[in-house]
Formats: structure tokens, sequence, C-alpha cells
């Protein structure tokens, strides 16, 4: 399949070798990032360094929050939006499959709110505005990558919601097919009936 650009909202760059795009579009919102991971497979399969290389290329300040869980936690938003007001992020970099990418999205609206994050999924909190987000998807699921949706959990509560706010949606995602190359054949039928759960 031939590579190609579309915008629907989300600015989506398809195909494989995209990320030499990735400087130019995060320099259109500043110079301030957070990188968002989960449990570190993309430092094993050489996607960590490859993101770091292109961001290195554009002279970016780059924070990190890692060990984002599956089903990920408020804790974990909450942290990352403190790690947003104390270096005064310019803009959000996900990396990974739909917990990831969900948890930096409540990240970017946590970063505007002085509470707890949790007060956003209790609808207390009518998410006006948010950091820009990008993505870079490393596991075909949710949909999340293009999409205004989220899901966030409190194992405190045993509570697990999910809210769509328009300002969450990414501003711009890469979906490189080979990123999905090292994925176990179990995750990427997982994926893939996930896929088919949100057709319907």
């Amino acid at each position: 399949m031939n590579n190609f650009v579309y915008d629907i909202q989300t600015k989506v760059y398809f195909g494989k070798d995209q990320l030499g795009n990735l400087a130019p579009e995060l320099k259109k919102y500043g110079k301030k990032v957070l990188l968002t991971y989960g449990g570190g497979s993309i430092k094993k399969n050489g996607l960590y360094q490859r993101i770091l290389d292109e961001l290195n290329k554009g002279d970016f300040e780059v924070f990190e929050l890692s060990g984002i869980d599956p089903n990920p936690r408020v804790s974990s938003v909450n942290q990352g939006a403190q790690i947003c007001k104390k270096e005064n992020i310019d803009v959000l970099l996900a990396v990974g499959g739909g917990s990831v990418i969900d948890c930096t999205k409540y990240i970017g609206a946590a970063a505007y709110y002085d509470g707890d994050a949790w007060d956003i999924m209790l609808k207390k909190v009518d998410v006006k505005k948010a950091l820009p987000l990008f993505t870079v998807l490393t596991l075909s699921a949710t949909g999340t990558e293009m999409n205004a949706a989220g899901v966030i959990s409190n194992p405190e509560t045993n509570d697990k919601i999910g809210l769509i706010f328009p300002p969450l949606r990414p501003k711009v995602s890469f979906l490189d097919p080979t990123l999905t190359y090292s994925v176990s054949k179990y995750q990427t039928a997982c994926g893939s009936a996930d896929i088919l759960n949100h057709i319907f």
C-alpha cells in the first residue's frame, strides 16, 4: 500500500517511514514535549530511539512519562498533568496503543485543571481546552488515534469511565503498519476483535 496523508480534523500520516514528518509538525505547536509510553516495549523494538532521534532534529526539550498501564489509571493522568504544569509543556506525544493515547488525552485536559483529574471523569469539569496531542500508534485496536474519546480507570473506586470531549482529539497521528510487526499474534487478534466491536 502506498503512503498517504489525509485530514479529518486529525491529520493522519499513513505508511512506512512517515516519522520524518514528526518534528516539522510538532514545531507548529511548541518546543517543550511530554513523551508518554507504556511498559517499555518501544525501547526493546527500537522505536523509542527513533522517536528521540526525530525529536533531536527539531531541538525539542523532551520530558517523559513512562509506565502507563493497560486500562490507564487516573494516577498516571495526575502525574502527567503535574509535569505539564511544572515544565510548561507545549505539546504531548503519545507513543503506544489505546491505553497510552487515552491517558495522554486526559493529561492534556488535566493540565488546565488544578484539582484531581478524576473530577473530569465525573463530569464535574467541562473540558473546554487541552494541550495539543500527537500520537504514534503501535497497536491497531480502538481508533483513539483519531477521535475525541478516552477511557480512564480508578482502582480506588473500582470505576472505569469513558467520555468524549472535542478538545481531546489528536492534532496529528502517525500510522505506520511496520510499527505493529513486533506485536504478538494474540495481541493482534485482540486488537482485531476490538476493531470489530467498535464498528458495531
